[in-house]
């Protein structure tokens, strides 16, 4: 809890006339000797004290206070010391690119070591064998265990792979970490996809995601059902503890009311499951779309027609319908300034270049000329129904050729107006290219489309009401940009922009969407 240092000497204030003596180990005492308080202390960022008190959890001004008892941190040789813990797929790659990034943004070495449990720390020292400032250390195991390890006060920070579960978001606020669906509680870092993987040498190349959903569950269990060879089909899976199983669960299986098979072959990494299909001529894997190896990657189709291929602009604009966002949770309470300034930086442009590198998506927006699009178009002039359809699609064209697509694309949570966690992500980064002046003198239109589910005419309805939404919100997020600068308008086009086939939730949901376009 914080309070300002008027009420922190009124607490003591009290506490000593109250007579107060508290058998704990730390005494924080007034500049003049005249108020102290005693209590245990929970944590010190080189700036404040985080005591627990008989009067609760106190955050103090270190400036205004002295420090005696065994408990007492150094002053002049404090480390900053934060504990990260959670998915494999941040915790292996991503994150150690990012933290070395930062430390040579910031001129600090970085300097990598692996405990005997196995986590990595880096210590960031000053250039040139200086002291030590920091301590990053990373316990790599995954999303359920970094939530718990959390709640548990053994972590600062989480790294998941899919959004925080209510029973989590229960065990925070009972732990005093505050309530983590804040959107000031989470970050979307960088983006990721689950993607299906097969042997080089199986010859299936494509499947709906209807069958994904069937052999995940067990359903089809013969590559025959899908084109292949009369063999069984071996299920290839991370421990129920990954963010992506549970991710698998909550965005194809669950809507279907279905689960995971539960013959399945299980794997405690990333690598030993790729290592697994890469060798299984009859295995099908999840994986992460950073990390495939020497797998083959099959391509998401629908009796529509339509293909959905997992690549970085497909990923990033959401149009592939198993992409991933990737996020930090961050309790409600102090975090040491050096950790404050890491998290600043992921969000930087520096931060992008190292995620690209690192393999994974980055967030910064992106501009997609109209000819890059044809997979889009022929796929709307494919489902097109009669006169009415085609000329609906003949003035989408004509209103967006002279513009380039944003890949910020904003869709929303099944059945609810809320939009989805990486579409409240692309809030803030939009918000925050308009606020740094990027879209001064030029023309924004957020353009809605809706899935081709019920009559035309409320469907488009739909749309514009969702563009509507998304502008505003936007508009609430940009509080310092000169709006003044900027053309922002409004348009839907209801359904005929399809980017999946509408027999499925998936596909629906995909269709429901707003997108920015930009002139």
């Amino acid at each position: 809890m914080w309070i300002g240092r008027a009420a922190v000497f009124a607490a003591l204030f009290f506490a000593v006339q109250a007579g107060v003596a508290l058998a704990q180990d730390i005494t924080l005492k007034s500049r003049d000797g005249t108020i102290s308080l005693s209590g245990t202390l929970l944590g010190f960022d080189g700036e404040f004290y985080r005591v627990e008190t008989r009067f609760g959890e106190l955050t103090v001004d270190g400036s205004g206070v002295t420090c005696t008892g065994v408990g007492c941190p150094s002053l002049t040789g404090y480390v900053a010391r934060v504990t990260i813990s959670g998915s494999a797929t941040l915790g292996r790659v991503l994150m150690p690119a990012l933290i070395e990034g930062f430390a040579l943004r910031n001129g600090l070495e970085a300097r990598r070591t692996t405990t005997p449990d196995g986590d990595l720390v880096y210590a960031l020292q000053e250039a040139g064998g200086g002291p030590t400032v920091g301590e990053f250390t990373f316990r790599i195991n995954n999303t359920d265990k970094g939530f718990s390890d959390l709640a548990a006060d053994d972590a600062d920070i989480v790294m998941a792979l899919r959004e925080i579960r209510a029973e989590e978001v229960t065990a925070a606020k009972n732990a005093g970490l505050g309530d983590l669906t804040q959107a000031n509680r989470s970050r979307v870092l960088a983006l990721d996809a689950m993607v299906p993987i097969v042997s080089s040498h199986n010859p299936v190349d494509t499947l709906s995601i209807v069958q994904l959903a069937e052999i995940l569950s067990g359903h089809i269990d013969n590559w025959k059902a899908l084109g292949g060879p009369d063999a069984p089909i071996t299920v290839h899976l991370r421990d129920d503890g990954s963010g992506m199983v549970q991710g698998l669960q909550d965005r194809l299986l669950r809507p279907a009311r279905q689960s995971l098979i539960d013959g399945a072959a299980r794997h405690d990494s990333n690598p030993a499951l790729i290592r697994a299909v890469a060798h299984d001529p009859f295995g099908l894997g999840m994986a992460s779309y950073s990390e495939v190896g020497n797998t083959k990657s099959l391509v998401l189709t629908g009796p529509c027609g339509f293909r959905l291929r997992a690549a970085r602009r497909s990923i990033k604009t959401e149009d592939y319908p198993l992409t991933a966002p990737m996020f930090l949770y961050v309790p409600a309470r102090r975090l040491p300034r050096l950790a404050r300034e890491f998290l600043a930086y992921t969000h930087s442009p520096p931060a992008q270049i190292v995620i690209r590198r690192a393999a994974f998506v980055d967030q910064t927006p992106e501009e997609i000329a109209i000819d890059l699009q044809g997979d889009r178009l022929a796929n709307a002039v494919t489902v097109a129904e009669g006169p009415e359809g085609l000329s609906t699609l003949q003035d989408m064209v004509r209103a967006l050729a002279p513009m380039r697509r944003l890949t910020v694309t904003f869709r929303f949570e099944a059945g609810s107006a809320r939009l989805d966690a990486q579409s409240r992500s692309n809030v803030l980064a939009l918000a925050r290219a308009m606020e740094s002046g990027v879209y001064d003198g030029r023309r924004l239109v957020f353009v809605g489309f809706s899935d081709g589910v019920g009559p035309a005419s409320a469907n488009l309805d739909i749309a514009d009401r969702r563009a509507v939404a998304v502008r505003e919100a936007v508009l609430a997020a940009a509080e310092t940009a000169d709006l003044e600068r900027i053309d922002i308008a409004v348009q839907a086009f209801g359904e005929a922009l399809p980017m999946a086939c509408d027999d499925s939730a998936w596909g629906r949901q995909v269709n429901r969407r707003v997108e920015v376009w930009v002139r």
